[in-house]
């Protein structure tokens, strides 16, 4: 497939890796009207870079862990995936400053400085608010634990977290990549035909994902509030405190916070990108450890101190889990199994069995969709109650006909 072909099929989730390969020269990562990031090719790919990007795109390829980095003591659920029980957990960061200012628990934050600290990698490649336009996200590497507290916090909306990944790798020292599932699926399939990106990205780190909007929803929120962009001087998502407000801050001294469920407890009003409605690892099956929000239902009832559920997949997972802990860079609160998982984050596992048909739907209405491996969605959507595939295939053929699964092509303007 070409450039446009992802993008205009819905496939194309803005993490910026066709950028890295092609080079800038070739491709550009812009920001669309719909407030997306995606590519635009401003000169001929060359063959060579085109068969690369689409063996490592997250749109064109989504795959499972690699089982020859599972250990012996893998437990493979249905819906969350592969997982060393004794990992599965409820946990936070030890330090009080980083749990409150992180996500939920700040586990990542802390998992992100502890590697750091102890050597294993001398890199972090994540993501944090942009400097001088705090509304947006861009790509960033920490060197220093200070420097990984400092960009801490969920970012929801676009972020082309890999476009400089080959840059990054140019320095030849080892790395963590913490980021969405996507785009550590996409990192996972560049290490197959990268030699650097095999030997020198130590770790990659996900999220339980609910998917990511368009920044057409942060703009809905300045909207209501009164505030132009140019205005903002933070915008901040999330953190300090669980969920911790979406805090916004004007350049002349006005303040607003909103409550998680008065940001986003209207999920039709979400801004959903396409690729995100029909993903099949929202969850992080391809990454070393997973931490994810745990409110009981869904939905945080209030502010807490804030947690993490943790579930580490591969044996590096499970070695780095182990070893943060140890050194006191996390705190286990208690166990937890699989089912507590579905408590948590009941939107996944309706998602996790839907998405079979609904990319059955789309493939029924002539799009293309992407190849889907060591996800189980087939085997779930065979044991969906009467009806439920029908309906969700039928539902996505309508939308993909409708034009609702697609976008407009990106353009670049000089």
């Amino acid at each position: 497939m070409d450039m446009d072909e992802i993008v205009t099929g819905g496939l194309c989730i803005g993490c910026g890796l066709c950028q890295s390969i092609a080079g800038p020269e070739r491709v550009r990562m812009v920001t669309t009207p719909e407030g997306r990031e995606r590519p635009v090719a401003v000169t001929p790919i060359p063959d060579e870079a085109l068969a690369t990007i689409n063996a490592v795109c997250p749109g064109t390829q989504i795959e499972g862990a690699s089982p020859e980095a599972l250990p012996d003591d893998v437990e493979t659920d249905p819906i969350w995936g592969p997982a060393v029980p004794s990992t599965l957990s409820i946990a936070h960061a030890s330090d009080p400053v980083v749990r409150y200012r992180g996500a939920a628990g700040g586990v990542l934050t802390a998992l992100g400085q502890y590697l750091l600290r102890s050597g294993e990698v001398e890199l972090v490649l994540h993501v944090k608010a942009s400097p001088g336009a705090p509304l947006r996200s861009l790509a960033t590497v920490s060197e220093t634990p200070e420097a990984v507290l400092e960009a801490a916090a969920s970012r929801y909306g676009p972020a082309a977290v890999l476009e400089d990944l080959g840059g990054v790798l140019a320095h030849g020292r080892p790395l963590a990549v913490i980021a969405k599932p996507c785009d550590i699926g996409a990192v996972r399939r560049l290490a197959e035909v990268d030699a650097r990106a095999k030997a020198l990205i130590r770790y990659g780190l996900t999220l339980a994902c609910g998917g990511a909007s368009d920044l057409g929803k942060s703009f809905e929120v300045l909207d209501r509030l009164g505030v132009r962009e140019q205005d903002l001087r933070l915008f901040r998502y999330r953190g300090h405190g669980n969920p911790g407000p979406t805090r916004v801050e004007t350049k002349d001294g006005r303040r607003f916070d909103l409550t998680y469920l008065e940001m986003w407890g209207d999920e039709a009003g979400w801004r959903i990108q396409p690729r995100c409605k029909i993903c099949p690892d929202a969850i992080g099956e391809a990454a070393d450890l997973v931490s994810a929000d745990c409110w009981p239902g869904g939905a945080p009832q209030g502010e807490d101190e804030g947690f993490n559920a943790v579930l580490a997949r591969t044996r590096v997972g499970v070695g780095l889990f182990e070893r943060a802990v140890a050194a006191g860079a996390l705190t286990v609160v208690r166990a937890i199994g699989f089912r507590d998982m579905d408590l948590f984050q009941p939107h996944q596992v309706r998602k996790k069995r839907a998405v079979w048909a609904r990319l059955e739907g789309m493939r029924a209405a002539g799009m293309a969709v992407p190849r889907v491996e060591r996800l189980r969605i087939a085997e779930l959507a065979v044991g969906n109650d009467k009806g439920v595939n029908e309906e969700e295939m039928l539902g996505a053929q309508k939308r993909a006909r409708a034009g609702r699964l697609g976008e407009p092509p990106a353009v670049f303007n000089e």
